[in-house]
């Protein structure tokens, strides 16, 4: 693509960085490690930070460290990625799907207490494009129900909730680098909490169960390869370095497709902003109005892609994935997810996309809205 969906930010001392490891005879769980596990701590106001291969992973050892197992339900969007419902089936738990507030796209707090039931055992969060959900009454939610919150803020690094930094707002959070994220460690995730315990377990489980005081080959938990390398942190520890920049870079992108596309009657477009909050921008991605259809929407990604630019279907509902069908518990009426997620198209978004690309990429989608063929059938 000329204009890609996204694309990393690495800078020449972010090379040398990962080059003065690789000379070195520590290439696992050593000092870049520990250092990009205190930053990430530092900025987010966490007591613990445990890093990880991958988001998911993380989110895995949250559900673990937690103690949510076999028949226990854990309520979370469907409009999100895939993997926040399987790390809940990684330890055969079951997935409840509530939906989503149709302005920010995250789980509806008043949907919530509905679907509670006597095996409900957790929420698990997802600040949605980067977007913090409104924490407040789902943790006062949670507290009246004695229900475990995890904060899937893989989309979120920087976001903030009544002016704290989302991640260690509940019993754990998870954050993520792939290199679409707003820093990439290239593969990584990162488990933060305030809890002593769930820290000592998930570092416990990331080495294959093995305990910090114990020997190498001994082993307490059943435990997994989860680690991430020396190479991986020293690229986070660098990129940590800028993060409130890359911050800023990626809001500026944001306001600058906002200027060019507010007005335009068939486009529902993000937030700027939230109530005492802060958006940590992930992506950029725009609804089309009720008149389109998903066959509508695909042609339109489709003809994008034939113009050299790369958009992308953000997302398919879970519970729409052909392997929930059975895995997943009761569905609630899930109207607004079902309706965003055939309308949403993620424009390209990066740190160094520039006025021109960005004004391209507005008067192409624009032409394409006002000429797409109007007798298009939705599927669903």
């Amino acid at each position: 693509m000329r204009i890609p969906l996204s694309s990393p930010d690495i800078t020449e001392s972010e090379i040398q960085a990962v080059g003065r490891v690789l000379r070195t005879p520590r290439l696992s769980l050593g000092p870049k490690l520990e250092e990009f596990e205190e930053a990430v701590a530092a900025y987010t106001g966490a007591e613990h930070a445990v890093a990880v291969n991958s988001g998911t992973s993380g989110l895995h050892l949250c559900i673990r460290a937690l103690r949510i197992g076999p028949g226990d339900e854990v309520i979370l969007p469907s409009l999100t990625f895939v993997a926040a419902a399987n790390a809940v089936c990684y330890e055969r738990a079951v997935p409840v799907f509530v939906d989503v507030e149709a302005k920010t796209l995250n789980l509806d707090p008043a949907k919530i207490e509905a679907a509670i039931t006597p095996r409900t055992r957790a929420i698990l969060v997802v600040h949605t494009f980067g977007c913090p959900a409104d924490l407040s009454r789902i943790l006062g939610i949670a507290r009246q129900h004695r229900l475990r919150v995890i904060e899937d803020a893989c989309e979120a690094l920087g976001a903030e909730h009544a002016g704290r930094k989302v991640g260690p707002l509940g019993n754990a959070g998870v954050f993520a680098f792939y290199p679409n994220k707003q820093i990439t460690t290239g593969e990584g995730g990162m488990i933060v909490t305030q809890d002593a315990g769930v820290a000592t377990v998930a570092r416990a489980l990331r080495n294959q169960g093995r305990s910090q005081a114990g020997e190498w080959l001994e082993h307490g938990e059943l435990g997994y390869n989860y680690r991430l390398s020396e190479i991986n942190c020293a690229l986070g520890v660098e990129q940590m370095k800028r993060v409130e920049s890359i911050l800023e870079k990626r809001e500026a992108v944001a306001r600058e497709y906002h200027r060019r596309l507010n007005g335009n009657s068939d486009l529902e477009l993000p937030p700027l902003e939230v109530p005492g909050g802060r958006i940590s921008w992930f992506v950029y991605v725009v609804r089309l109005g009720a008149r389109f259809r998903q066959q509508q929407r695909d042609w339109i990604w489709r003809e994008m892609a034939s113009h050299g630019i790369g958009c992308g279907r953000y997302f398919a509902p879970i519970h729409w994935q052909p392997i929930y069908r059975d895995l997943a518990g009761p569905r609630p009426d899930l109207a607004n997810t079902e309706w965003s997620a055939v309308r949403s198209l993620a424009l390209p978004f990066f740190n160094k996309l520039q006025p021109a690309e960005i004004d391209e990429v507005c008067c192409t989608l624009q032409e394409l809205i006002r000429v797409v063929p109007p007798d298009m059938v939705h599927p669903h």
